[in-house]
């Protein structure tokens, strides 16, 4: 003889309660659909912006005061990749594993001299430099004048009297094969926020 369980009205949920629990359970469902597409977008955002910060525009920190007062230390400046730019332009490459802000003064094949005061010639004419507050020689073991090596750029810090440059033969010019951009936007401090001269 079969037995047959019974159930009571106690045990059965009723309509309200089974509505409840369906519209819970759609509410689950959508809540992870929402989650996961929410990972998604932050993943690929995150993976764009390495991306474009690596390849396009490495974001970098001032540490030091070689560049004052045109840079700070603590600042963050933003660089543009590429080998295009002119003279006076802020610059941004590799010495041994350091990345290092200057401002370019000579291109591949030109002279350069510099006085006992400080003042830059490039050929034959001094160079106008309004970013600099103060002139120095600074610390010079190159035989003045010098001409620029081909393939190489002649930079100097804005701050003459404490940078080590291409003065210096611990830096000396720099090739295009460790330039990574043109130094072009200060992100922060916010006071300071804006494009770069």
């Amino acid at each position: 003889m079969k037995e047959h369980k019974r159930f009571s009205s106690r045990t059965l949920p009723n309509t309200e309660q089974l509505r409840t629990e369906l519209q819970r359970e759609k509410y689950k469902k959508k809540y992870g659909r929402v989650l996961r597409s929410t990972v998604y977008a932050l993943i690929v955002t995150a993976a764009v912006s390495v991306l474009v910060a690596t390849l396009w525009l490495p974001i970098l920190r001032i540490t030091g005061s070689s560049m004052t007062p045109t840079l700070n230390d603590g600042e963050i400046v933003i660089s543009l990749k590429g080998t295009n730019f002119d003279r006076g332009d802020l610059l941004s490459f590799y010495v041994g594993n350091k990345i290092l802000i200057k401002r370019v003064i000579a291109f591949p094949g030109e002279w350069v001299n510099i006085d006992e005061g400080g003042t830059v010639y490039v050929g034959e004419n001094a160079l106008d430099e309004p970013y600099l507050t103060e002139k120095a020689l600074g610390e010079c073991d190159i035989e003045l004048p010098y001409q620029v090596p081909d393939g190489q750029y002649f930079v100097m810090g804005d701050h003459r009297s404490t940078s080590v440059d291409s003065r210096s033969g611990t830096i000396g010019c720099i090739s295009e094969e460790q330039i990574v951009g043109r130094v072009v936007f200060r992100v922060w401090p916010l006071p300071g926020f804006g494009a770069l001269d």
